[in-house]
């Protein structure tokens, strides 16, 4: 039997922070003030500071001596490296879910495909939360991909990558909403690669929509630095 503990009130401030960051509600360079987030939502000091720790390690906040907790800037080079591990570490999970699995045994991973398309199908593209709808869909089927894989530290690992591949993909679907559309059909075309049992196709599959929207990201930023 597995027993999994309630999120602790740290997780819960660092999500509600980690969120704000990654739709850029708290841009970057931005200040986080203890005391003021203490007094927001009702809570001590030490928890806050034990939430921005946690924010710290999964690299959405960077904190200084004597200036304290600030939103953590995204440049071309922490873009590069993230998207150089996080791409890889999608093959492999992919890998491992077909060396486990294969046919008609991945019908579910359709069944998540699907819902995804659904959750699409019923946004209107413009809705304020349309990026946040479709990377939270998204990240469902990967969840789906970690049962199947009972892989504890690849999936970890990747929940840990989580935030920081949100804030980028967040920045990609917000400046270019053709993307929405993108994802979806990225997510279509890993399902057939799965289902035909094809490991060739579907690591082509991560690799190309990993990078396109690593160049998508970088974009944007160059685009923002020369404003």
């Amino acid at each position: 039997m597995r027993f999994q503990a309630p999120e602790s009130l740290s997780e819960q401030i660092a999500q509600h922070l980690g969120q704000r960051i990654i739709i850029r509600d708290l841009p970057p360079g931005e200040r986080i003030q203890e005391l003021k987030v203490a007094g927001e939502l009702n809570v001590s000091r030490g928890s806050v500071r034990e939430a921005l720790l946690i924010l710290e390690r999964r690299h959405l906040i960077e904190i200084f001596p004597r200036r304290g907790a600030v939103v953590s800037s995204l440049t071309p080079e922490s873009v590069n490296s993230l998207y150089d591990i996080y791409i890889d570490l999608l093959c492999m999970l992919g890998r491992k879910v077909l060396e486990r699995w294969s046919g008609r045994e991945l019908e579910g991973v359709m069944g998540q495909v699907q819902e995804l398309q659904t959750v699409i199908d019923a946004l209107n593209t413009r809705s304020p939360d349309a990026a946040e709808r479709v990377i939270e869909a998204g990240f469902g089927v990967m969840r789906y991909a970690y049962g199947l894989v009972e892989n504890p530290f690849l999936e970890e690992t990747l929940e840990n990558f989580r935030p920081a591949i949100s804030r980028t993909y967040f920045v990609a679907l917000e400046h270019f909403r053709d993307e929405i559309d993108a994802t979806a059909t990225f997510f279509r075309q890993l399902a057939d690669a799965a289902v035909n049992d094809d490991a060739a196709k579907l690591q082509a599959v991560i690799q190309a929509f990993g990078e396109h929207q690593r160049q998508q990201v970088l974009t944007i930023l160059r685009e923002e630095a020369s404003a």
